[in-house]
């Protein structure tokens, strides 16, 4: 049985993180285990965790993109958040009702198998099949945060469907096919936003890797004490997010001005990438996003789809279309493979890549 010291004597933070790493638990068996108090690698420094809500009258909204409008509409509405706010919800999206419950219902029930069942699957090569661990930064970052984690590869190359948990199965190849034609609309209506050619994105590789993020959150006994993922802006293109009904996601409007992402039944959110950034050269926004720690007894589920680019040896940077005398580029070019380098070994500290690749 794993016992992890809570004391604040005798405290080697190293050997608690690889003992708890080793065990293959997760956070959702330290729950549980019964314990009374976090784990102490857990904790947060008190100036890093949410504050109050900040008061203020302008409006604190995530904006709610209706797809079945006039394609000029939308191509404006989203034009308009990924300009200002990074994050929109889509409605009428396409997905069934049943695709969006039977996903969710999959990796809750992953997550809440025996501990046996799940060490299976434990590991931190990302690349290999399913993986299921707890916060892939865990040796990186100062404090871990409250949450498991299982991601899988949808695509260039997904995993032989007997590396996938037997429970999560049967609605992979259905949420691949869904998410695939939906980020292709997606990709296309950014480009006319930017006013480029529909095919740009898709050109650039920008929908050829996809890879699912699910996150579990589960019950935090002192939520004052943790957070479920830090601040961060996240890697890639454009990410495809689906979560329950338990709230927690929270979107950085200003230097200390959090807004709440409310849920809106069958809708997903979509959140602009540090690489969509760069490549529209400030044109959208990457912006910082958190999760609190869950302090509901029902776990919050949720699952991102993180769209890449494909094509690793291309130099990636400002389109030429999208600059000018009056806007140069505003950041270098660089490989994907050093990108995304740089992001596996750095802490979720809220600080982006865009600030690395600066002119």
């Amino acid at each position: 049985m794993l016992t992890i010291n809570t004391e604040q004597q005798h405290y080697d933070r190293l050997k608690e993180v690889k003992q708890f790493d080793d065990s293959k638990v997760g956070v959702k068996d330290l729950v549980d285990s019964g314990l009374t108090s976090i784990p102490r690698f857990f904790h947060h420094p008190p100036e890093t965790l949410p504050a109050q809500p900040t008061t203020t009258s302008a409006p604190r909204t995530i904006p709610v993109v209706d797809l079945s409008e006039s394609r000029s509409t939308v191509i404006e509405q989203i034009r308009r958040a990924s300009s200002t706010r990074g994050f929109f919800q889509i409605i009428n999206h396409g997905f069934p009702q049943g695709s969006l419950d039977h996903i969710i219902a999959a990796m809750k029930d992953f997550n809440e198998q025996p501990t046996e069942i799940k060490a299976k699957y434990y590991h931190r090569e990302l690349g290999s099949g399913a993986a299921f661990s707890s916060n892939f930064h865990l040796y990186h970052s100062k404090a871990a945060s409250w949450r498991d984690t299982f991601q899988i590869r949808l695509a260039p190359n997904p995993p032989n469907q007997d590396s996938v948990p037997e429970v999560c199965r049967a609605a992979m190849p259905e949420w691949n096919r869904e998410i695939g034609r939906l980020g292709e609309e997606l990709m296309g209506l950014l480009s006319e936003g930017l006013g480029l050619i529909t095919d740009r994105l898709k050109e650039l590789s920008c929908l050829d890797v996809r890879v699912i993020t699910s996150h579990y959150y589960p019950y935090c006994h002192q939520p004052d004490l943790t957070i479920g993922i830090s601040s961060h802006t996240n890697p890639g293109v454009l990410t495809v997010l689906l979560h329950n009904q338990i709230n927690g996601l929270q979107v950085k409007y200003s230097e200390n001005d959090w807004v709440d992402v409310e849920p809106v039944s069958g809708a997903l959110v979509i959140n602009i990438g540090d690489i969509l950034q760069i490549i529209s050269n400030d044109e959208c926004r990457s912006v910082e996003h958190r999760v609190l720690a869950n302090p509901h007894l029902e776990a919050r589920v949720s699952i991102a789809v993180l769209c890449n680019p494909g094509i690793r040896e291309n130099l990636y940077g400002p389109l030429p279309e999208l600059m000018s005398p009056e806007k140069p580029a505003v950041y270098h070019q660089f490989t994907l493979t050093d990108f995304m380098g740089r992001f596996f070994t750095k802490e979720l500290d809220g600080k982006t890549l865009t600030n690395y690749y600066k002119l």
